[in-house]
């Protein structure tokens, strides 16, 4: 036993010399206090207390410490180096499992198994267990493995796996719970820190390194390989490598087997039920969940698929407290509290999921890296690995055809793809391989129908070797390094000398995705052995089957199988479901499946912890094809099922995402199976599900997709990834149709942040070569690109715009750029903006650009050219012909850059412009090249180089360049903040610039000695024209030139502006000797300086050297009044000075005007004005005193001024002297009654006042004339007047003074001011009219107002209106004459009516009495008629009520006519009482227009008529007369016997109105005059017309509709009338026979007097000349004629020559309407001379013809013959200027025109014409609408407004007047009260000034109505 022990304690001091090293690494790598710890009880011991004794040495750092400990211990006894090893193994973290499990053994070896309690606890039999535990997790892992590497097609290695590595920033809310260094003993390889989101690209193996104790997440696509990774990682561990020790425990949970988990369950159960199960009891498990929970950061959890899990990790389900492990959680619960640290916190959990899932984690992830996809490199590589060495041949072809396509080169970079890539380029090649076989077999047997045993062999290869186990083996596993890889035989063919060849040219690539997954499904299924159906055509025609044929062949051998089989994938995309179970798909689509290896098999493990078989697809994207299928193949699946299914998805992933497993794929495929190349295959596999009308049905489905698509090409509102998606869908399509509506819709199509990647910009391809010749833009912004992606962009031929904006596009992508450049055609536009481009990236973007020869825009702005990239990019100048702009802002360069730009335009003469602000921006624009017939001139470049900071050399090398460039039109040189000596050196080169406008210098100069010598340049460079300076912020100064004249005259004029300068009077002598030798000043500004009264002074005293000035500004130069003075001088003294304006006394503007022209000078105006000034007595002495000297026309204003006290008289005392002053203006400044009469008192004193017009706020004024004035327009208005001002007044206007208008409205007189005007009136002598309107009166002073009619003899017109619009007018006329009475809206009551009744009886001839809605009763009325005795032998009376009804109306006029006897006529109109009467006369004309009172008062009616049997005159006239009005107006008729003249318009005819009515006039024999317009007559009213019609004078039947047979009964039957003498057949229609008979009437009736015939319908086979010429003939003998109308005849030159000839007999013609004929000047002239005779002509009407200027010319010599014209109308004609101004000359001799229509008559130029009319006194409306008119006509009209008193309305619609326009006419609308309306609609008046122009007068309107 004792040699036993020695053993033992020899062996436990032999293992720590053995393993010292380690534990010297293993210790020094722990915490400060596990080593202090340890050498304490080092130091306790009393064998190291002894030893110390006999040395001084102290250990100090940790190795030190850790040294001591060693040394000591292997010296020590057995059971210290135990103790030791114990606590080492308790303590220390890190310690590989094998080196633990020795240390342990040894250690326990020699005792019972346990330490003291009062040391440390024993973890014995924990340790073992779960060691134990460990290594069956490993061994597990192994195995997992091992099942993977049978399908290896290359080794994996993580440091060849790359991994795009981001640092996140850890989210506040999560604390980091990973336990410290100190507490647990564990370093981290890498600190936390927050390291942004920088991006970088690692290997896996580095990606994974410092992954312990956090939450890592690897992303990757479907078939990225993560699965495998992670399994790659599980054996490196396993086998001791890798990132994580072999002492932790590493557990592998799959999200697939997750999902089977529907129970709650604890961490135990989920490891030893659904993870490792374990044998050992629930002790052991026990034991093993307490090492885990004590030691969490010695396990490693690895948790793969996340995108297959069920459910979504969301915060609201993630734990807060710590969670209770021994009681059941939701699974996801369980995942929630590994990731949030709730659970075993500081373990390490590494979670694989797609890039989408990530925002799932947000703040929850430590790292996160993304797997890279493969490159071409790295497929090659697969490729070589997949057809190994005896494959090489066809290995070769197949990477070029997989080079060759994008869609597989896409496919590829994901392993899983790339897999299926290879195996359907197998299957390609390996057809073509046999076809090519067979073919030559043929050739050289013969035909055959056998096949030999190697191609049978071929034509069934070896299915893959396994299926797979685990989540994605039938997508990485057996992909990315596994694969599929079968050991092909010799696929080569050898030739005629042995060799092997092969040629896979013939070999057909799919041309979309959706094609390459119908050839691979159809690979898959081609490896199943044959069953006898299917293709049975012979070799030969199987042989020269294409790719189509060939998949169309393999789909109709298994039409129900893929039927089937789709319909199981369709299942699993409608329930989410990638997993099946076997009872899921039925046993022989299963076997097909597996066998095809299109299944691959997976074991799950099942709730109990049993393990069972499920199936799934290779690929998610495959499932997702063959769902597409069933969509496109089952009629079950419905058109809404398929709806729902298709949209676009973004590639930007947000938390409220659905969560799916799938790829989102299957729309695109949709529309790949709806390419009319996809048609056969889907009718096969369509007819296996039993669809009727198979082929129609699939060719409606595949409608129904094209139909989807459409409104999303037309959609301007997608994103950029939604865009993309469309592309790809368009492009599965393959139609371009589609392809050309998107691009319709979005010319540009814009990329923004995200990445992209060759198959993309393949789509993209696609739809842009669709455009044809439309311009096509694509917009890259942000977006990661590949080098590839150029490649595939080089595809895009049709592209226009090209652009790039972000940092990442550097140099190097301008290298790749550069190259494809040439390629594009059609490239317009190139944008490479906002990115990382550097002088050699410039260099290459140049080379590739200057090969674009239709390159037209160069965007290269805010990158990094500097200067020598800015002398790469100009070189292109010369080498791109079509070049416009090129943009190279912001590209960090200096002015020698400029410089380079400026020199370049000596040699680049198409530069147009080169514009440059600072480093912001510079942009060179060029002039497109004009071809040599080209007229057009050529424009002058400009250049404008603004915020550049130029010292003196560098100024000096710039104008040096500047004067070698062609002739500049504009030099902008602003905000350069020059010093004298750089501006010096500028204006050194300016005489020696070519520069043709001007030269800009703002902010580049600012003191007065730069100003001096910018001065100078008027001088010494005769070019300069004009100098424009400002010193005072903003600094502005600019050179203006002489339009590039190289010999200038010296008549040029030139301006000088200095404003805002500071100038002080001794500046101005160093001005003025800088102009001395300037000549042709015109324009001097010194406004805004300090110069005063004595710099006035100096300026007066040099203006005689000024002889070409004409304004001198000096405003704001703080001027007193003085100053005024001198300037009164002044404008008397200097010839030329013609205005003077000051404001503010002189504080304001002052501005000198002169005339520099001498032939003139005699008769100009010159004028005075002061504005905003407070006049003192004293100025206005001075300012008068030196005025009174003026010989001149003079006009003094004083607006908006204030008078002192004794100001205003002293005004009065000096214009008596003023001889030459004709106005005084006092806008705005006479504001009190008592100023107001102070001025008007003038009239005592002067009798040159020809007009006084005061108000307190508008334009107030007095006009003198050159003698004495006979009359005084006089207007007072808007003062407040009391008695004692209105006594003053009248005092004042009855002395002598005449007066032609006196307007005193709205001073508020009241009805006791208004009655002392009215009592004074017969002192006055006024011809026109008194306004007193507004004035507040009520109806007292209107009965007052209306007593001048008797008071005053002159008075001939009182018009009031007591209403809102308060209106009280008295008109006066010299002589006889007719007067009138207007009473409106007064509120009479019954004694104002009585009241009137007496006035107006005692007024002589009193012709016309108007009352309207003076709120009357009808006894009132009647009260007025018997108290009314007019003293005129005929008045007419109006009453119009709104009362006024049927009843009421009829009643009332029975009682007047009971009243009054001598009523002649009477009228009822709507709500109108007209009344006509006689002395001695009874009534004999009655009008009952009102249908009411006609009717509804019959009996009324009928008993009043019958006392009145003398009536003549009955009016029936309605819009339509119904069975009533017919039977009472039948009634009526026989009881008038007297009736001679009778009226029954109608504008709605009726046939049985005639009948009857006609019968009724034919027993009538009085009846001679009839008016039946608007009838239809037919063949019986006819026939009873015929025996009345010949007694007639007149007859009226326009606007009637007959038949044939009545037309002619009716023309016959006048044939017969000898004295008719009106004939009017307006609008009616003529046949031949009846314009036969029409022609006989004329004949036989020479008493003819009115013939109007407008607008008659064209009779067939005849032209309007041939009826003119009848109608002419028979009237030749008819000279008594005075109304003829021929409106609408379409009349050309002949029939206006037929007419002329009989016109000159016609002598008592009157009124002529030829208006709408095609009448020239030609005949215009004819018609004008023939119209010499009738000289008594009233109305000419010309409108609607071809009149010109000729025409007009004749007029102004014809017209004045025609005294009596009153009516004008040649609207709608083409004049022109001359022909306006022939035709003023014309009006002007028609002193009784009463109306002229210019509408529309060709020219704007209507303001002489308008003018003229001042001479038509009687003018009453004016039409000059829609000409184009503007102000300046406005302007005429406003002139003529006094001079016609009757004018009534002026139409000016549809002109272009404007405000000041209107406001001219509105100042003078006062003076003609008569206007009514002036119509403005459409004129050029803004929506808020027509309101307010509204308000001023009513009588504006600017509506079309």
């Amino acid at each position: 036993m004792d040699d036993e022990s020695n053993l033992q304690d020899k062996d436990v001091n032999a293992v720590l010399a053995q393993e010292s090293s380690k534990l010297c690494h293993i210790l020094s790598n722990q915490s400060q206090s596990v080593i202090m710890l340890l050498y304490q009880r080092m130091v306790n011991d009393d064998g190291w207390q002894n030893k110390q004794a006999s040395s001084s040495s102290n250990a100090g750092s940790s190795a030190d410490l850790v040294k001591a400990l060693l040394d000591y211990y292997r010296s020590a006894n057995a059971a210290k180096c135990r103790n030791f090893l114990q606590s080492v193994c308790m303590l220390c973290e890190d310690i590989p499992m094998h080196l633990e499990a020795r240390l342990m053994s040894v250690a326990c070896s020699g005792c019972d198994g346990a330490l003291s309690t009062e040391e440390e606890p024993i973890k014995r039999p924990r340790i073992d267990y779960w060691e134990e535990y460990v290594l069956e997790g490993r061994n597990l892992l192994l195995s997992r493995w091992k099942r993977l590497t049978d399908r290896l097609v290359k080794a994996v290695e993580l440091d060849r796996v790359w991994v795009n590595f981001r640092n996140v920033n850890r989210g506040r809310d999560r604390p980091d719970q990973t336990p410290a260094s100190a507490d647990r003993g564990f370093n981290s390889a890498e600190p936390d820190g927050d390291y942004g989101f920088s991006e970088s690209k690692v290997t896996m193996e580095t990606f994974l390194r410092g992954c312990k104790g956090k939450v890592t997440f690897l992303v990757g696509q479907a078939g990225s390989g993560k699965t495998l990774l992670m399994s790659c990682l599980g054996q490196q561990w396993a086998n001791g490598l890798g990132p994580f020790p072999a002492s932790y425990l590493l557990v592998f949970l799959e999200f697939r087997q997750l999902n089977q988990l529907s129970r709650s369950l604890s961490l135990s159960e989920l490891l030893f039920q659904h993870y490792l199960p374990s044998n050992r009891g629930s002790n052991a498990e026990k034991a093993i969940v307490d090492c885990l929970l004590s030691n969490p950061e010695k396990s490693c959890w690895v948790l793969d698929g996340y995108d297959e899990f069920l459910w979504k990790i969301k915060k609201h389900r993630m734990p807060r407290d710590v969670l209770n492990l021994e009681e059941p959680l939701p699974v996801a619960d369980l995942i929630s509290g590994l990731l949030t640290r709730q659970l075993l916190p500081g373990s390490t959990v590494v979670v694989t999921c797609r890039a989408r899932d990530i925002v799932d984690f947000y703040n929850l992830s430590d790292k996160v890296g993304e797997l890279l996809e493969w490159d071409q490199n790295e497929i090659k590589e697969y490729v070589h690995h997949f057809f190994g060495v005896e494959d090489r041949a066809i290995g070769v072809e197949a990477t070029k055809l997989l080079l060759s396509s994008q869609h597989l080169l896409a496919m590829s970079s994901l392993p899983a793809l790339c897999n299926i890539c290879c195996i359907c380029l197998k299957h390609l090649l390996l057809k073509d391989r046999n076809a090519s076989y067979r073919s030559a077999e043929d050739e050289q047997r013969g035909k055959s129908t056998k096949k030999t045993p190697q191609t049978k062999e071929m034509d069934t290869q070896v299915v893959e070797k396994d299926k797979g186990t685990d989540r994605e083996e039938n997508e990485t596993e057996n992909a990315q390094h596994s694969g599929e890889r079968e050991g092909s035989q010799d696929l080569t063919m050898r030739t005629a000398n042995g060799e092997f060849n092969f040629s896979a040219s013939s070999a057909r690539v799919p041309s979309t995705l959706t094609q390459v997954y119908l050839t691979a499904v159809a690979a898959f299924l081609s490896r199943l052995p044959d069953q006898g159906g299917g293709d049975n055509r012979p070799k030969a025609a199987r042989s020269s089957l294409s790719n189509t044929d060939s998949m169309l062949s393999t789909f109709v051998q298994y039409p129900s199988e893929l039927w089937e089989l789709s319909q199981v994938a369709w299942k699993g995309v409608e329930e989410g479901k990638i997993l099946f179970m076997k009872e899921d798909v039925p046993e022989t689509i299963l076997q097909l499946l597996v066998k095809s290896g299109l299944f691959s098999q997976v074991e799950l493990r099942c709730h109990d912890g049993t393990l069972v078989n499920a199936y799934s697809f290779i690929h998610l994207t495959v499932q997702e094809f063959l769902a597409a299928l069933r969509i496109m193949t089952s009629h079950k699946v419905s058109d809404a099922q398929l709806k729902k299914r298709f949209s676009l998805k973004t590639r930007w992933t947000t938390k409220s995402d659905q969560k799916t497993p799938f790829t989102d794929s299957l729309y695109l495929y949709v529309c790949g199976l709806a390419s009319p190349n996809c048609t056969q295959v889907l009718v096969e596999v369509a007819r296996a599900s039993g669809v009727k009308g198979v082929q129609n049905w699939v060719q409606k489905r595949q409608d129904l997709v094209l139909r989807l698509l459409r409104p999303l090409c037309h959609s301007n509102t997608l994103t950029g990834p939604k865009l993309l998606q469309l592309c790809n869908c368009i492009q599965e399509s393959q139609d371009y149709e589609l392809a050309q509506q998107a691009l319709r819709a979005r010319p540009t199509l814009e990329l923004r942040n995200f990445r992209l990647v060759p198959n993309d910009i393949d789509a993209l391809a696609f739809v842009v070569n669709s455009a044809a010749d439309q311009a096509v833009g694509l917009d890259f912004g942000a977006c990661s690109m590949e080098p590839e992606c150029l490649d595939a962009l080089s595809r895009c031929q049709c592209i226009h715009f090209l652009s790039f904006h972000s940092r990442k596009y550097n140099d190097k992508f301008a290298e790749k750029l550069s190259c494809i450049l040439p390629g594009f055609p059609n490239l317009r536009k190139l944008e490479f903006s906002g990115a990382s481009l550097t002088a050699a990236g410039a260099k290459s973007l140049a080379s590739g650009l200057q090969k674009c020869c239709n390159i037209t825009e160069i965007n290269l702005s805010d990158n990094n050219l500097q200067d020598d990239g800015f002398g790469h990019v100009v070189e292109l100048f010369t080498k791109l012909p079509n070049l416009s702009s090129v943009k190279l802002g912001r590209n960090n360069s200096s002015l020698q850059a400029l410089n380079c730009i400026v020199e370049k335009m000596g040699s680049c003469l198409n530069i147009l412009q080169v514009y440059a602000d600072g480093v912001k921006e510079v942009v060179v624009t060029f002039s497109k090249e004009s071809d040599g017939n080209s007229q057009k001139t050529k424009p002058e470049p400009t250049i404008s180089l603004l915020n550049q900071k130029w010292n003196k050399l560098e100024m000096q090398n710039l104008v040096k360049s500047l004067v070698n460039c062609p002739a500049l039109s504009v030099l902008d040189l602003s905000g350069g903040c020059w010093d004298d000596e750089t501006l010096k050196a500028f204006t050194y080169f300016v005489p020696k610039l070519k520069i043709c406008r001007k030269i800009v210098l703002d902010d580049s100069c600012s003191s007065v000695e730069s100003l001096v010598m910018l001065v100078a340049l008027l001088s010494d460079c005769p070019l300069v024209i004009g100098l424009n300076i400002r010193l005072q912020n903003p600094v502005q100064a600019s050179l203006v030139f002489a339009g590039g004249t190289e010999n200038p005259s010296s008549e040029i004029s030139k301006t000088l502006c200095l404003s805002c300068c500071k100038l002080v009077p001794a500046h101005l002598e160093r001005v003025w000797q800088s102009l001395r030798t300037t000549s042709g000043l015109t324009q001097l500004n010194l406004s805004s300086n300090c110069l005063g009264d004595k710099g006035l002074k100096k300026l007066l005293d040099i203006l005689p050297h000024l002889d070409k000035i004409q304004e001198i500004n000096a405003s704001n130069n703080d001027l007193s009044m003085e100053g005024a003075v001198m300037l009164a001088g002044a404008l008397c003294s200097h010839n030329h000075l013609t205005q003077v304006q000051i404001s503010h006394e002189g504080k304001g503007q002052v501005i000198l005007q002169f005339n520099p022209e001498k032939s003139e000078i005699k008769q100009q105006t010159k004028t005075f004005r002061i504005l905003n000034s407070s006049l003192s007595t004293s100025v206005i002495a001075k300012v008068c005193s030196m005025l009174v000297n003026c010989v001149f026309h003079l006009d003094l204003e004083f607006s908006f001024c204030s008078f002192a006290e004794k100001a205003l008289k002293m005004m009065l005392r000096m214009l008596p002297r003023m001889s030459s002053l004709q106005k005084l203006g006092v806008e705005c400044s006479i504001t009190s009654t008592k100023d107001a009469l102070t001025l008007v008192s003038c009239l005592k004193d002067n009798n040159r006042v020809t007009s006084v017009d005061l108000s307190p706020q508008g334009e107030s004024f007095i006009k003198f004339g050159c003698m004495k004035t006979e009359h005084v327009i006089f207007r007072l208005s808007h003062f407040f007047f009391r008695e004692e001002n209105i006594q003053m007044l009248l005092q004042i206007l009855q002395q002598g003074v005449q007066l032609s208008y006196l307007d005193l409205s709205g001073n508020q007189l009241g009805d006791a001011g208004v009655k002392s005007l009215v009592d004074f009136l017969p002192n006055l002598q006024i011809s026109c009219f008194v306004n007193v309107s507004n004035n507040g009166l009520s109806q007292q002073g209107l009965l007052d107002v209306v007593s001048t009619l008797h008071s005053s003899s002159d008075a001939s017109a009182v018009e009031v209106s007591l209403s809102e619009d308060e209106r009280c007018l008295i008109r006066f006329e010299e002589g006889n004459h007719e007067k009138s009475l207007s009473v409106r809206n007064c509120s009479l009551q019954r004694d104002h009516l009585i009241r009137l009744a007496e006035i107006v009886s005692n007024c002589p001839s009193l012709s016309k009495i108007e009352f309207e809605n003076n709120l009357l009763q009808s006894e009132w009325i009647e009260g007025f008629f018997n108290m009314f005795q007019p003293r005129q032998t005929a008045c007419s009376v109006s009453f119009e009520e709104s009362w006024f009804k049927a009843e009421q109306a009829v009643d009332l006029l029975r009682h007047c006519l009971e009243i009054k006897t001598n009523i002649q006529t009477i009228r009822i109109h709507h709500k109108t009482l007209h009344l006509t009467m006689k002395e001695t006369f009874a009534l004999t004309s009655a009008s009952l227009v009102d249908r009411a009172a006609a009717v509804e008062q019959k009996a009324s009616m009928c008993s009043t008529t019958q006392r009145f049997p003398s009536l003549k005159e009955l009016d029936f006239s309605l819009d339509i007369l119904d069975i009533e009005e017919h039977q009472f107006l039948c009634s009526l008729l026989p009881l008038l016997p007297n009736l001679t003249s009778l009226s029954v318009a109608m504008k709605v005819g009726s046939v049985s109105v005639v009948e009857e009515l006609s019968q009724v006039i034919s027993q009538s024999s009085s009846i001679q005059c009839l008016n039946l317009s608007g009838h239809v007559i037919n063949d019986t009213a006819a026939h009873s017309m015929a025996a009345f019609l010949p007694r007639l004078r007149s007859i009226s039947l326009s606007h009637c509709v007959w038949s044939p047979a009545a037309e002619l009964q009716v023309i016959e039957a006048l044939q017969q009338s000898i004295t008719l003498q009106s004939l009017c057949l307006d609008c009616v229609q003529l046949s031949d026979g009846g314009w036969t008979a029409l022609a006989q009437v004329l004949k036989n009736s020479n008493s003819m007097r009115c013939l109007r015939l407008d607008e008659i319908g064209k009779a067939a086979g005849q032209t309007e000349a041939d009826r003119m010429l009848d109608l002419l003939t028979v009237m030749e003998g008819n000279k008594q004629i005075e109304e003829i109308g021929l409106d609408g005849w379409r009349m050309s030159e002949g029939g206006i020559q037929q007419l002329t000839h009989f016109l000159p007999d016609w002598k008592e013609l009157k009124i002529i309407c030829l208006s709408k004929n095609f009448m020239g000047d030609t005949a215009g002239e004819r018609l004008l001379d023939a119209l010499k005779s009738c000289i008594h002509m009233r109305e000419l009407h010309l409108s609607s013809n071809d009149l010109g200027d000729l025409t007009a010319a004749r007029m102004s010599l014809v017209l004045p013959s025609l005294t009596h014209l009153t009516v004008l109308d040649i609207s709608e004609n083409h004049l022109g200027r001359d022909g306006a101004a022939a035709l003023s000359t014309a009006i002007r001799s028609l002193k009784k025109l009463t109306q002229i229509n210019l509408t529309s008559v060709g020219t704007s130029e209507l303001s002489l014409v308008a003018a003229s009319l001042a001479e038509c006194p009687l003018i009453q409306d004016v039409g000059l609408g829609w000409n184009r008119c503007g102000d300046d006509v406005a302007l005429q009209l406003s002139g003529l407004l006094p001079f016609c008193p009757k004018l009534v309305r002026i139409d000016l619609e549809c002109n272009l007047i404007g405000v000041s326009g209107v406001e001219t006419l509105v100042k003078a609308s006062w003076t003609c009260p008569s206007l009514q309306v002036i119509r403005l609609w459409k004129n050029r008046v803004p929506l808020n000034e027509q309101q307010r122009l509204m308000l001023k007068d009513r009588r504006l309107t600017f509506s079309s109505t």
